[in-house]
């Protein structure tokens, strides 16, 4: 009889509900979705020419879904790639020194430098089909969100807190499962947030990224980033207002379908000793957790990970039967063997660089560029000033309230998202109307895109500051400027660093579409970097591309070195959790 019983649950447990009416068809959409993409990578690149981009807006949801299949490729592809770069950066002193530099490189170089060299390439690995230029695209896509998204990871790794270390060293917890089991935890609510940042970054470029000209060459995908540059070049106001709908309608769906339900699921990862009086909430979480076939289905899924997450893991290790002072030894010639490996390294390819610009480029032109760069400096410092004295209070007062940032966090991935071409036409209409200067009022359009990354990383700071320390500083009465200098302030500087080094990798990276903005046949363009080697991909004069590059490379390579670097380093050692 109880064996019948239990038969019978077992089978009822696996028919599905009226839930799962209502998941599967979101889950079919997806499939379809991601197969119907993939097909059409598989077509030959002439259909390219021969399909040219449609501005009827029937079209739109078609191009709306070929864009966001495209990002959420890359998300994944940059979620994968700062697992592996923040662990090694934050796990290995002599990989750090290579690494963290060579990662602010790689976030001053724009998408415009990665398309330059990367579209050749991708081409000639797929001749003939349309899935190289595909690639071209996710790849300029992964460059605007994977560095973010590092960062992030990188300094949850180095600020987890000591005690929670030693516990996991208490239980013998290997390397493999103390990631799983701490370090991936901790660093979830900044992950996430800084995922929603790399989404609505990426889609800050999907001109760039969707319409691709680079010297003679120029392809263009089917997408919102090719329907808006398609409709700049012919003056459409109205499909510039179809891409603004289309693109509010994609936003908010992605933020209620994906972003949403982990925001919810990741309050749980919270390190606090008392429970948040107003915890996020998802619909679409609570659906699936309600539904019974998928849950069903989904958890072997579930457990298979957790299993994988216990597995004992050891990595070998030679230093066991040598004295300290032996190890000590060793450790430091290890430094100068490696750093003299480095050293090497950098000078050949510097030599190489060099040797190849040269024949392009003067050295008056060399002089040229750094003074562009100078100005574009002065106007990349004085916005990221500006906007941290604007988010930095209103991050802390959203992410206090979790249901104010529930509501704020659809409009801010919206603001974030929104393209800077999409103002091209207010911009150059005005400017050229009332005859000012392009040097001024072009500079609003760096920020645009990039301010958000202060405002997220706040917003997870404060997220992720226990609730237990708030609850504290209540009792004691702290109030006031006193609340914001000992309790806050401290409590959040490190995510502020963070979204401050992104945001100002990423104004300068935005200056490419910023100081050179274009409405038909009319031209307005400023005095900087980004608008140098704007012109110069266009032209297709690698030479000047690269030199522009590295001069970007350079300037912000020395900001963060002399200044966020330092800052940094203060807040992992100042205000990090014992």
């Amino acid at each position: 009889m109880n064996f019948r019983f239990n038969v019978n649950a077992a089978n009822w447990r696996l028919l599905p509900n009226a839930w799962d009416g209502v998941a599967f068809p979101l889950i079919i959409g997806l499939i379809a979705m991601a197969a119907v993409g993939f097909h059409q990578t598989l077509l030959p690149i002439t259909s390219l020419k021969t399909q040219a981009i449609s501005l009827d807006p029937a079209n739109l949801p078609e191009y709306a879904l070929r864009t966001t299949l495209r990002m959420l490729v890359a998300m994944v592809a940059a979620l994968l790639f700062s697992l592996v770069y923040g662990t090694l950066a934050a796990k290995s002193r002599r990989a750090e020194k290579v690494l963290v530099p060579i990662l602010d490189i790689l976030q001053s170089v724009p998408v415009l430098g990665y398309i330059s060299f990367t579209v050749t390439f991708f081409i000639a690995l797929f001749p003939g089909r349309v899935l190289g230029v595909e690639l071209a695209a996710i790849f300029a896509l992964f460059t605007s969100q994977a560095w973010n998204m590092t960062f992030s990871f990188y300094q949850s790794l180095r600020t987890v807190p000591r005690d929670l270390v030693e516990v996991s060293r208490g239980f013998h917890l290997t390397a493999w499962q103390r990631f799983w089991k701490l370090d991936v935890p901790f660093a979830v609510p900044g992950l996430i947030w800084n995922m929603m940042m790399s989404m609505s970054g990426g889609w800050f470029f999907i001109v760039a990224s969707e319409a691709i000209t680079v010297g003679n060459n120029t392809f263009t995908l089917p997408g919102i980033g090719g329907y808006l540059a398609e409709a700049i070049l012919n003056k459409n106001i109205h499909a510039v207002g179809w891409v603004l709908l289309t693109m509010t309608v994609v936003i908010l769906a992605y933020d209620q379908l994906l972003f949403r339900p982990l925001v919810a699921w990741a309050d749980k990862f919270r390190m606090e000793n008392t429970r948040s009086s107003d915890a996020p909430t998802s619909w679409v979480l609570d659906l699936m957790r309600q539904t019974r076939l998928i849950h069903q289905l989904l958890s072997p899924i579930g457990l298979l990970l957790s299993l994988i997450a216990r597995i004992p893991l050891r990595l070998p290790t030679f230093r066991a039967h040598r004295p300290e002072i032996e190890q000590k030894r060793l450790s430091r010639w290890g430094d100068i063997v490696w750093s003299l490996l480095v050293i090497l390294l950098t000078v050949y390819v510097a030599y190489r660089v060099i040797s190849y610009v040269q024949t392009g480029v003067t050295l008056g032109d060399v002089g040229h560029v750094l003074v562009l760069g100078l100005i574009t400096l002065l106007r990349v410092t004085v916005l990221i000033f500006i906007s941290s004295i604007i988010w930095v209070p209103l991050g802390v007062m959203i992410g206090l309230r979790p249901g104010l940032a529930g509501k704020i966090q659809p409009i801010a991935q919206f603001l974030a998202a929104f393209p800077a071409n999409l103002l091209f036409p207010a911009f150059v209409i005005v400017i050229v109307h009332f005859h000012l200067n392009p040097d001024i009022w072009l500079s609003p359009l760096i920020v645009l895109g990039t301010q958000w990354y202060i405002l997220f990383n706040v917003v997870a700071g404060t997220t992720a500051f226990p609730n237990d320390y708030r609850e504290a500083a209540a009792n004691f009465h702290i109030r006031g400027w006193q609340w914001w200098k000992q309790v806050m302030l401290p409590g959040i500087f490190p995510y502020y660093i963070t979204g401050a080094i992104t945001a100002s990798g990423g104004a300068w990276n935005a200056s490419i579409v910023s100081e050179l903005v274009q409405w038909g046949d009319t031209k307005v363009t400023a005095h900087g970097l980004g608008a140098y080697i704007a012109q110069t991909t266009a032209a297709g004069d690698f030479p000047k591309i690269i030199l522009g590059i590295a001069v970007m490379a350079l300037f912000v390579t020395l900001f963060n070195r002399l200044l966020w670097r330092p800052l940094y380093a203060y807040a992992e050692s100042r205000f990090r959790a014992d």
